[in-house]
């Protein structure tokens, strides 16, 4: 006998990656070599300072005891210090300021403090299943807005429904945008604000890409821009500037009620990350302007020899300006899923088909940039075996 499921559960969507490692060990199991190019996970390590800090930090007695919400004090000061000198923006390590276990538990549990039944959560689609997730959870209902080239690839707010308006207290942007790589005019974002400040909307902006930006582009926070702090709160994540995405440390920061909220609501859910964790965020955040560019010039190699590469096997490919990824439309109208089966099946290359990150996402497919450049032309020579 299965126990029955909560209709909450009967809500959610499928996970995009799910039954694709099943599927890669099984084509491994028969000797094919299979190009990963799904999930949003680099090959690279971590910077030096950072492994030696955890390496230290675990030796530390003091470091194994409960961090509660208030975690080590010296990431929060750090956080704090490294969000002045990168945007300009001041924000108070104490109140403005929420250590993570990674961004996604975060962007999921927010929506516990403001939500309650009827009431709607405005968000991307395709976008970050966590935006979905914790608004269903919460007892929302998601609204969910095609993300489309003509419209940049940006959430029309003036075309929003007026009743879903009315009902709407959640707002989740992501610029740099995951799947789609597409990057928000500082326009849009003080258009945002105002729209959210008008309507009584808490803006979320997903800003775990800030960094993984090419040829200059330096993207912005929205806390830069006048009126943000009155409705405003932001996630950084150390997981892609960093190499980090199983170390899981994250922050908040922004409108002190915001952030205040989410520490309440993670009360009652979890007791925060290992503060082992919060000192090597520390040691990242010092290594910010030593180290980061190295990195980020590994994605922009690979993003030119994949571009070229693609373009060569017939696809029509953005050069993108931010994020480790390419959103390439699928030739000849495929369904996406279709597309994504038969690049696995015949060609051994995971690519993520855009539907599986939300309907809207129909038409596309994702390819991360996690492998080295030569494995990226390699899979880019397959794929174009089937169109």
């Amino acid at each position: 006998m299965s126990p029955r499921q909560s209709r909450t559960m009967g809500a959610l969507p499928g996970y995009p990656m799910a039954g694709l490692k099943e599927r890669r060990m099984e084509l491994e199991a028969r000797g094919v070599d299979v190009i990963d190019l799904g999930a949003g996970d680099a090959d690279l390590a971590p910077p030096p300072p950072v492994v030696a800090a955890i390496q230290k930090a675990v030796e530390d007695p003091a470091m194994s005891r409960y961090p509660f919400q208030v975690g080590l004090p010296a990431f929060r000061k750090k956080i704090s210090w490294w969000m002045e000198k990168r945007f300009g923006v001041a924000v108070d390590p104490t109140t403005e300021v929420l250590p993570l276990i990674g961004s996604k538990e975060g962007l999921a549990h927010l929506p516990f403090a403001f939500l309650d039944s009827g009431d709607v959560g405005v968000m991307p689609d395709p976008g970050y299943q966590a935006y979905r997730g914790g608004t269903v959870f919460a007892g929302g209902e998601p609204w969910m807005v095609p993300l489309r080239p003509e419209n940049d690839f940006l959430i029309p707010l003036g075309d929003l429904p007026a009743d879903v308006v009315k009902r709407a207290r959640i707002l989740y942007l992501n610029y740099p945008n995951n799947p789609t790589a597409a990057s928000a005019p500082d326009a849009y974002f003080r258009d945002a604000i105002a729209f959210c400040r008008e309507h009584d909307v808490v803006l979320v902006h997903d800003h775990a890409y800030s960094e993984l930006a090419f040829d200059g582009y330096k993207p912005p926070s929205v806390l830069q821009f006048d009126g943000a702090r009155d409705v405003a709160i932001e996630f950084h994540s150390l997981s892609k500037t960093y190499n980090m995405t199983g170390w899981r440390l994250a922050w908040a920061a922004g409108n002190k009620g915001l952030v205040g909220a989410l520490s309440r609501v993670k009360t009652f859910m979890d007791t925060g990350a290992f503060l082992g964790i919060q000192a090597a965020g520390v040691a990242a955040l010092d290594c910010w302007e030593s180290w980061v560019p190295q990195n980020i010039a590994v994605f922009q190699r690979r993003r030119d020899r994949a571009v070229a590469a693609m373009r060569r096997a017939g696809f029509d490919v953005v050069v993108p300006k931010a994020t480790m990824y390419l959103w390439i439309p699928v030739p000849g109208g495929e369904p996406s899923k279709d597309f994504q089966r038969r690049c696995l099946d015949q060609e051994g290359v995971i690519v993520l088909g855009g539907s599986g990150l939300g309907d809207g996402g129909e038409g596309f497919f994702r390819v991360a940039l996690t492998v080295p450049e030569e494995r990226l032309e390699q899979a880019a020579e397959r794929l174009g075996r089937l169109i």
